[in-house]
Formats: structure tokens, C-alpha cells, sequence
């Protein structure tokens, strides 16, 4: 299994920015694909978005298509999510996760960080 650390959270102001990052351990990196997914306060956690192994495919859930972009560094071992134009709904702990597949199902991926908190203000 890999080790994943997420980093970058923090609270910012509706239509503002933030760059999450995901640093994981281990050599076999790019033999996973990468997800990202959020849990807000009294609701189950829910997919953000997911990108292969090599990053040339990504899928993003609707709500925050077009506004964030998932990417990673094979070679530094670390998987990003931008997210523009933040809106109060995307208030959440976002969680790095790590799988075989590339799908949106969170039981598909097996290594989980710890998450980060990012609260977007009205």
C-alpha cells in the first residue's frame, strides 16, 4: 500500500482559490490511480475527481467540473487538485485516496489520507 499526506486546505472566501496536494510514499506511484473525494459535515463522503496512472485520463464530478483540475507528478510522487472559484458548498474535508482503477467508487480505492479542511466563507 502507498502512503498518502494531503496538504493545502484552509479557509478562503467564495470565488477564491486553492491548490490541495497529495504527496505519496513508496516507489510504485504511478502504478496507482488517483482520487480525490470530500466529506461535508453530516454527509457521506462524496467523489471529486479521479485521474490515471500515466494522467493522461481525468473525470470530474458535475458539481465541481470546469472549476477544478486534478493533476499529478509521477516523478515527485504527488497528485494535485486546483479548485477555482470556490463556493460555500465545497466547504469539506478533502481526502486523497489511491487505487487500481481509475473509477469514482471509493470502495475501488484501497489507501486513504488523512484529509485536509477546506472552508470556503459566503
Amino acid at each position: 500500500q502507498v502512503q498518502l499526506v494531503e496538504s493545502g486546505g484552509g479557509l478562503v472566501q467564495a470565488g477564491g482559490s486553492l491548490r490541495l496536494s497529495c504527496a505519496a510514499s513508496g516507489r510504485t506511484f504511478s502504478s496507482y490511480a488517483m482520487g480525490w473525494f470530500r466529506q461535508a459535515p453530516g454527509k457521506e463522503r462524496e467523489f471529486v475527481a479521479r485521474i490515471s496512472r500515466s494522467g493522461g485520463s481525468t473525470y470530474y464530478a458535475d458539481s465541481v467540473k470546469g472549476r477544478f483540475t486534478i493533476s499529478r507528478d509521477n516523478a515527485k510522487n504527488t497528485v494535485h487538485l486546483q479548485m477555482n472559484s470556490l463556493k460555500p458548498e465545497d466547504t469539506a474535508v478533502y481526502y486523497c485516496a489511491a487505487g487500481i482503477t481509475a473509477t469514482i467508487n471509493l470502495q475501488d480505492f484501497g489507501s486513504w489520507g488523512q484529509g485536509t479542511q477546506v472552508t470556503v466563507s459566503s
